[in-house]
């Protein structure tokens, strides 16, 4: 007998109507034994445990959480390797281990499903009847069900037997990830209808506009897995590259644009053409096209040959040429889709495709000045360098991960400076803040010593014959004549302060960084600017470095400066400092060196490995 129950709000638990149903519970002599029975079952551990879960998970429906990233998972394996790279401590060591476990891997895998909504499809039923035409053995009949996960795979034509192929698998992708989709595979089917006589541009927008599920019939390529081979390459990007704009790409939707000085993760070089790559610290799992280094200069070195380059590619005006085009072929993107094989038993899932091409390489001549004035002469700061060889194109440059360790030299730090950076009197501040820390290599000039002068302190004073002497045995980084006089800064003098444990600070022409630019020195090279505000700041009076006889021309002088050296010498900085005032410059400056030495960054490859 259940006596009549209290009224029970909408906001009461599952757990407490449970227990208070169990309350009422009163057995009497024609139903003891079924409502003792009841009452254990209600009264069960178990089955209040789950109602407790129930409630917690509504509490937590109702404040509707949204993940803060999706990818642990990244993030837990760029911690580890993080930890590896270094020496650790018994905390980083017992984090190293804590990150290894199979237990906390799997929680963070789970984390990222519930994060992405990547959950496998609901399937209908697979055909009863299904045509005779091939061998069962030979045929993979797949079932797509509409989702925002693209597959990550490319469709072509092959021009030999008018199959359509698959033609590439963006590796991390859905359909790389599922295993179950691989380069070479023919396309028969979409929905028992041939597609023999489509164009791999028609399927594609056939796929895209269906609803609800798609079934594919697939002649599977004879291929080996070659999942095991994924490399781990990683390059900076030397120029810009938007793939929107990059007619030559077999399939735009498939491109990663990226700026120059990101630093991609190339997971596959299998194609000569174009490559599979990630951008660091983008936590897309899937990979995404971008031209090789061949081509690439296979390409710019045409552009030369037809006279236009160097030059810029308009955004609004993307060019190939007949050349270009004719190395890729033309794919269409299988995407929005998430795939699941019905025959063989197993899950399939997503893909995508798109990109442009475009660089910026000026070979306007820079002039560099001390001082803003017209009347300036030559100085001893306008060097010329040993090494003026012709530029290479800028495509990528190899890289690895570097951090100082323990014994070794600090990091050579570079400053050049465009018009008006006034980057010597900022270098000079920074060593009279820590003359202990930071060090000035010092120069060699063939000038008579004045009176207060010391040798080795001021300049290191030789002969006008030992000077040409070293500069003809490339013992200079860079070198020049005043009223008369040699002046130059030596290799030898940057090895002096660095070998007495201090941070050497240079600063020099940017071509200079052709010399330095070595496993020796492996130098950190900044870039310092000035903030030019417009005229109409000017006038109100804005706060600038800038002396207040500066003319609307020489604003419009160091401006152009500025973005000529960004244009031909920026992909050699690793930061830009914007130049407000003395004082904020030199805080930032300070900031930058002192991260430069305990913290890793990006260097070239050839740096680390001898």
């Amino acid at each position: 007998m259940i006596e009549a129950m209290p009224i029970v709000s909408t906001n009461t638990g599952l757990h407490e109507t449970l227990a208070l149903l169990t309350s009422q519970l009163h057995p009497d002599a024609n139903h003891k034994e079924d409502l003792a029975f009841l009452k254990d079952v209600l009264s069960e551990k178990s089955l209040g445990y789950l109602m407790k879960i129930h409630g917690k998970l509504k509490q937590y429906e109702k404040q509707s959480p949204t993940p803060v990233l999706h990818s642990a998972v990244c993030l837990a394996e760029d911690l580890a390797e993080e930890l590896q790279n270094g020496p650790m401590e018994e905390d980083e060591r017992e984090l190293l281990l804590l990150l290894s476990t199979p237990h906390l891997k799997a929680v963070l895998s789970a984390h990222d499903t519930v994060a992405q909504k990547n959950f496998d499809p609901v399937l209908p039923p697979l055909p009863e009847e299904l045509d005779d035409d091939f061998e069962e053995e030979s045929v993979k009949i797949v079932r797509l069900v509409k989702n925002k996960e693209p597959l990550g795979a490319t469709i072509r034509r092959d021009e030999v037997t008018g199959a359509v192929i698959v033609a590439r698998i963006m590796r991390g992708g859905a359909a790389d990830r599922s295993g179950l989709v691989h380069v070479g595979d023919e396309l028969r089917e979409v929905n028992g209808n041939l597609i023999i006589h489509k164009r791999p541009d028609e399927i594609s927008q056939i796929l895209s506009q269906s609803q609800g599920s798609i079934t594919l019939k697939i002649i599977p390529a004879i291929v080996e897995d070659d999942r095991l081979k994924e490399s781990k390459v990683y390059l900076r990007a030397l120029f810009d590259y938007t793939p929107f704009e990059d007619r030559a790409t077999p399939c735009q939707e498939a491109g990663l644009p990226f700026r120059r000085g990101d630093i991609l993760q190339v997971v596959s070089q299998d194609d000569d053409t174009w490559w599979q790559a990630k951008k660091v610290g983008d936590c897309n799992l899937r990979a995404a096209l971008v031209p090789s280094t061949q081509f690439q200069e296979r390409r710019l070195r045409y552009r030369m040959k037809m006279g236009t380059y160097p030059a810029m590619v308009s955004p609004k005006t993307p060019t190939y040429d007949r050349a270009e085009k004719e190395d890729c072929d033309s794919e269409a993107t299988l995407s929005g889709n998430n795939i699941a094989v019905v025959s063989p038993k197993r899950k399939a899932a997503p893909g995508s495709c798109g990109h442009a091409f475009s660089w910026d390489f000026y070979s306007a001549g820079l002039r560099r000045s001390f001082r803003l004035r017209k009347d300036r002469q030559t100085s001893p700061g306008e060097p010329r360098t040993p090494d003026t060889s012709h530029a290479e194109f800028l495509i990528y440059e190899e890289v690895v991960r570097y951090q100082i360790r323990c014994g070794e030299r600090p990091r050579l730090i570079v400053l050049i400076g465009s018009l008006g950076a006034r980057i010597n009197e900022l270098k000079q501040k920074m060593i009279a803040e820590s003359p202990r820390q930071y060090g000035v290599a010092v120069p060699h000039t063939t000038r008579a010593k004045k009176s207060h002068e010391r040798e080795a302190v001021e300049y290191h004073f030789i002969t006008r014959a030992a000077f040409e002497a070293d500069i003809q045995n490339n013992k200079f980084i860079e070198y020049g004549e005043y009223k008369d006089n040699l002046y130059g800064t030596s290799l030898e003098s940057i090895r002096v302060v660095l070998d007495r444990n201090k941070v050497c600070l240079v600063d020099v022409q940017p071509e200079a960084l052709k010399t330095l630019r070595t496993a020796e020195f492996k130098p950190f090279v900044i870039f310092v600017r000035p903030r030019i505000h417009d005229s109409h700041c000017k006038r109100l009076g804005s706060s600038s470095s800038l002396s207040v006889g500066v003319t609307e021309e020489d604003l419009q002088e160091m401006r152009q400066s500025a973005e000529q050296m960004d244009e031909r010498y920026g992909h050699w900085v690793d930061y830009t400092l914007v130049k407000e005032d003395p004082v904020s410059a030199l805080v930032e400056l300070q900031a930058v060196l002192e991260r430069v030495q305990v913290e890793p960054h990006w260097v070239p490859v050839s740096w680390v490995r001898h």
